[in-house]
């Protein structure tokens, strides 16, 4: 299967079956393990927009490994406006977000999965479902 169709089908299992339920038990404050919500804001909307990513946080950084790179629409509201917020546990809190296209995204999967089942089972998924990784680094106010 070719990257092209392979992003196709899982973009679209993911924006109509996956993330649809995962995104309303964090809106409504039930948190699956392992996950949390990413608020961007829209690069042509200029709305808010949510999505369910893996949990990276490590300190007051917040690593994210995108299974798409700059085709998450995630990433390129970031590169348009930087300014994020994430809902963690204890609620909203903000930063700033990096694409860094010179990370090794799975190395970076590596450190992030390290005594971390649930992280090292997000990377797994995101490395199976992924047609191009790409790191962000969102850097907490």
């Amino acid at each position: 299967m070719g990257a092209s169709t392979k992003y196709r089908i899982v973009h679209t299992l993911q924006n109509r079956m996956l993330n649809p339920p995962i995104r309303a038990a964090l809106a409504a404050g039930f948190a699956p393990p392992g996950y949390v919500l990413l608020e961007t804001i829209g690069r042509k909307s200029g709305q808010p927009r949510r999505t369910p990513v893996g949990n990276g946080l490590e300190g007051n950084t917040f690593w994210i490994v995108a299974e798409h790179g700059r085709r998450a629409g995630y990433v390129r509201n970031i590169e348009t406006n930087p300014r994020v917020r994430i809902k963690l546990r204890h609620g909203w809190v903000a930063g700033t977000g990096h694409v860094l296209a010179g990370d090794d995204p799975l190395e970076r999967q590596r450190r992030l999965g390290h005594r971390h089942p649930l992280r090292a089972m997000n990377a797994f998924v995101v490395r199976t479902l992924g047609t191009d990784l790409l790191t962000i680094r969102i850097d907490l106010d």
